[in-house]
């Protein structure tokens, strides 16, 4: 089992950055796949970015390829998404998630992954 808690949304204008973290408790953390997704008002869950267990493979939306980056600390159980030249339509509210051993073709599915965390709320001002 694997317990997630995101923070670090806010308010911030266009062009601007934010560093979401989730800090995750549980044994299995640093033998899982982390990943990030967002959802806006009205749509559905999408995916943002994933890295493996060890840090070696990310996965990014086209949306936030060159603008966003995942890296993960596991001697601190804990996961980041650096989020840079934030736009408008990045506002949304962020959830990361884990789970063990996602195929890469899979990682783009909220399906796929069963542990979640609650969510914080990122957004961008034109």
């Amino acid at each position: 089992q694997v317990q997630l808690v995101e923070s670090g949304g806010g308010l911030v204008q266009a062009g601007g950055s934010l560093r979401l973290s989730c800090a995750a408790s549980g044994r299995t953390f640093s033998s899982s796949g982390m990943g990030w997704f967002r959802q806006a008002p009205g749509k559905e869950r999408e995916f943002v970015a994933a890295i493996n267990w060890n840090g070696d493979n990310t996965y990014y939306a086209d949306s936030v390829k060159g603008r966003f980056t995942i890296s993960r600390d596991n001697a601190k159980n804990t996961g980041y998404l650096q989020m840079n030249s934030l736009k408008p339509e990045d506002t949304a509210v962020y959830y990361c998630a884990a789970d063990a051993n996602i195929p890469p073709r899979l990682v783009t599915r909220a399906s796929s992954w069963d542990y979640w965390g609650q969510g914080t709320q990122v957004t961008v001002s034109s």
